[in-house]
């Protein structure tokens, strides 16, 4: 027998072969979730096939969500461009050269008008890849459902919201977290009365997992952060029970199968204990519901069609896992904004593991394995060692205001990159079984006449809105922010007047500061 060691991308170590597991008597649809969260799971209702979409103007991003939808997407993911995450309207000096790029720009209700355009938000859910900024995003897609009629309290969908792992990962944040953490339990308490369908915050281990991190410290350090939102909407006086229900989480889905399975089953357990605990009583409050996006980073530019078998087994994973939404990858990512023909692929990637694989016949089909049970266990215990270490800092905000967290990713990230420089890592393509390169014939490019599109509509809107209710809502949002005062219905308000969103980031950037 061969001595060589294998483990996971978390340094779990994988025995050659496994003859037993714990005995389990744990039932789908029942605390603490491991087997998934509905009793039926996908033979009730299949996950929600939502790809993630948004470049250039909202002209543009409009006609790539009718696309979507016409294909059979069941629900819409956007994606925005870096100013409008960091709170610049496009024709301002921080905006230049990033109009459009890596998402739509947005910069007011009037963007959002045409972005929705011929959508009617009521029949579909939404899912906003947004956070320092979020609460200005959502006031918007708030007021463009009043203008169209929605019932408010029907409307569903998402916001990321997840300020936290902006500081520990991804760095699109603009206030201190104190504030941050303010406006995040806003939304909570707003959205429970009058939005209650809406999903306030998608605490996301996404990011964390592209900035290097492995499984283990992707699923610990978000359900930490996940905590500490908890505990913020508790201290503000908020139940338990009703805005937990609201939460939901979006994970990494990265190549080792059985590990993205374990990490999946084990978070639900994970949650299930740390909302108890904190005394959540109602079961719908101890579920962790989850979006998963097939992993970016392991996208590679070389032979970039061996990207369409990486998302296909990824996507089986997250299945397997019991996820609640997906978005897939398109195999071009590596090298530019996914193109329609990417696209398409990518979303017929979900439809055929739905309808033609069989693996969403029977609920949590992987349970008993000796293997999958064992690994569900070790991972959990492996991210229950962090969760108590980040406890014992204080939280999420002092692990992440100490470096903890990030110094954790990048040590990991830096191992991972060593390994594939040795070559004990293997990456398809990259370095093995390489080839020479046969370039993409289509790669999707956005040019910079965004920015000046995008500046010509503010100058229009500028002239033609009422200037006077403008300044008057601004400076209302601004008392109101110097005080206790629940913020959201003042920031629609705002945005109904056609404030822009780069007006209303800076309000709050003159009275909480910048980080």
């Amino acid at each position: 027998m061969s001595d060589k060691k294998y483990t996971t991308t978390s340094g779990i170590e994988i025995k050659p072969l496994y003859t037993e597991a714990k005995p389990m008597d744990e039932r789908p649809g029942e605390f603490p979730f491991t087997r998934g969260i509905q009793k039926d799971m996908y033979r009730g209702r299949l996950w929600t096939m939502r790809q993630y979409a948004g470049f250039s103007t909202a002209e543009e991003s409009n006609k790539r969500y009718h696309y979507l939808l016409a294909q059979g997407t069941t629900g819409l993911s956007v994606a925005f461009d870096l100013p409008t995450q960091i709170g610049y309207d496009s024709d301002h000096e921080m905006a230049d050269g990033e109009v459009g790029k890596v998402g739509v720009a947005i910069d007011s209700l009037k963007d959002i008008e045409i972005l929705f355009d011929g959508i009617q938000l009521k029949d579909i859910t939404t899912s906003m890849t947004i956070n320092a900024t979020a609460s200005i995003l959502l006031a918007m897609y708030i007021a463009l459902a009043k203008k169209q009629g929605a019932d408010l309290k029907q409307i569903s969908g998402t916001i990321q919201n997840d300020i936290l792992k902006e500081y520990a990962a991804r760095g699109t944040y603009i206030y201190p977290p104190k504030p941050s953490m303010r406006l995040i339990t806003d939304i909570f308490e707003f959205c429970s009365k009058e939005v209650p369908k809406w999903n306030t915050i998608s605490i996301s281990g996404y990011h964390i997992r592209e900035a290097g991190s492995t499984a283990v410290q992707e699923l610990a350090f978000t359900l930490a952060n996940g905590k500490t939102y908890l505990k913020a909407a508790l201290d503000k006086g908020l139940d338990i029970n009703v805005f937990a229900k609201r939460l939901s989480f979006f994970f990494n889905c990265h190549n080792n199968f059985f590990e993205e399975i374990a990490k999946f089953r084990a978070a639900r357990r994970m949650w299930a204990k740390i909302t108890k605990g904190l005394g959540a009583t109602d079961e719908k409050a101890q579920m962790l519901r989850f979006h998963t996006q097939t992993g970016g980073s392991t996208l590679t530019a070389q032979q970039p069609l061996n990207n369409v078998i990486r998302v296909s087994n990824q996507a089986m994973a997250a299945v397997l896992g019991g996820t609640q939404s997906l978005h897939t990858n398109g195999y071009d990512e590596a090298l530019s904004l996914p193109t329609e023909s990417a696209a398409k692929i990518a979303l017929r990637t979900q439809q055929i593991i739905a309808f033609e694989s069989g693996v969403a016949d029977t609920v949590d089909p992987l349970a008993g394995s000796f293997f999958v049970e064992n690994l569900t266990d070790e991972v959990e215990a492996a991210a229950w060692v962090y969760i108590d270490r980040i406890d014992a800092m204080g939280g999420s905000v002092n692990a992440i205001e100490s470096d903890y967290m990030q110094n954790e990713i990048a040590s990991a990230s830096y191992q991972y990159q060593k390994e594939i420089e040795s070559g004990e890592r293997i990456s398809v393509g990259v370095n093995k079984f390489t080839q020479e390169e046969e370039g993409l014939t289509e790669v999707f490019n956005i040019d910079d006449s965004i920015r000046k599109l995008q500046s010509e509509k503010l100058e229009h809107l500028r002239s033609t809105r009422n200037q006077v209710e403008v300044e008057k809502a601004l400076q209302r949002l601004s008392e109101a922010a110097k005080g206790e005062t629940n913020l959201m219905p003042l920031i629609i308000d705002a945005v109904e007047k056609y404030a822009t969103l780069g007006e209303i980031a800076d309000v709050f950037r003159a009275c909480f500061g910048t980080y």
